[in-house]
């Protein structure tokens, strides 16, 4: 079904309705020569994606914009991308996308990217903030080559802290999925229902922030020692196979998050992280 169709499916709804965001992108990258350039683009609704200009990388970067101004009840977002064989790309977000309060279904993002051999994907979005009342349900799939790299990282805050707001009723659904050769290598699921209590042990431990690293290249086991040492008594880094490095990290906030979680993406990019995070 495309958007146009599902904006007349909302008009038919009645006055009672309320207007509902909608955006779907589909990129691909490819090689050319020395540097990766884009090879189809299409994008509608609310959905936009930019591409600064650097002249210190051949990677292709690519900037996802919800012009919409956040995500709320009955919104929704599709995502497709294909790195194409040697191609470079990495993605990231304008600035941090808010979750606000749900008067009326969940917000959707959903997200699906295929990486060919020898290509390179950086997904690199900045924080999710959920507001008191969000409802969201999220989806991450990545389908990885036998020798494609990925680093991915997904930070989120558990509402606005400075603004003395108790996140206590909200609803979180996300999943991430990361493939080899059509083979699960990465799973990840964290359903957080209304009246879950974040200052739990089990849960968040009375942290504001949470995010997660993972990275799938030859020289992960080789950045082990390195990324530890970045790390607080609240972070962890593993080497689940000899090139597979996963990183989680609490925060009391998220000033806190990136004091943490920027060297080492640092680190990880060799100092190529999106000009957006330093905005």
């Amino acid at each position: 079904m495309g958007l146009i169709q599902q904006h007349l499916d909302y008009a038919t709804k009645g006055v009672g309705s309320q207007p509902r965001a909608l955006g779907e992108a589909h990129l691909a990258v490819s090689q050319r020569g020395k540097s990766s350039a884009i090879r189809d683009l299409r994008q509608s609704g609310a959905l936009k994606l930019i591409f600064p200009r650097r002249y210190d990388s051949p990677a292709k970067e690519a900037v996802l914009i919800n012009t919409a101004g956040g995500i709320t009840g009955g919104d929704r977002f599709f995502l497709t991308a294909d790195v194409g064989a040697g191609a470079d790309l990495r993605m990231t977000t304008q600035a941090a996308e808010r979750v606000y309060r749900a008067l009326d279904g969940a917000g959707q993002v959903s997200t699906r990217i295929t990486v060919g051999s020898g290509a390179r994907l950086h997904w690199l979005p900045q924080e999710t903030i959920l507001f008191d009342g969000a409802v969201l349900r999220r989806r991450l799939d990545i389908s990885l080559a036998k020798d494609a790299e990925l680093l991915l990282v997904e930070p989120i805050v558990f509402g606005r802290q400075a603004m003395g707001e108790d996140l206590t009723q909200f609803l979180l659904d996300d999943r991430i999925v990361v493939r080899r050769d059509n083979v699960p290598i990465y799973l990840d699921g964290m359903r957080l229902t209304r009246g879950a209590d974040l200052k739990r042990p089990a849960l968040a431990g009375g942290a504001g922030a949470a995010a997660q690293i993972v990275f799938v290249a030859p020289r992960a086991e080789a950045q082990l020692d390195a990324v530890r040492a970045h790390l607080t008594q609240q972070g962890g880094a593993s080497l689940m196979r000899d090139d597979m490095l996963v990183v989680r990290l609490l925060a009391k906030d998220s000033f806190a998050l990136r004091q943490s979680l920027l060297p080492i993406l640092d680190l990880l990019t060799d100092d190529q992280m999106p000009t957006s995070w330093r905005l």
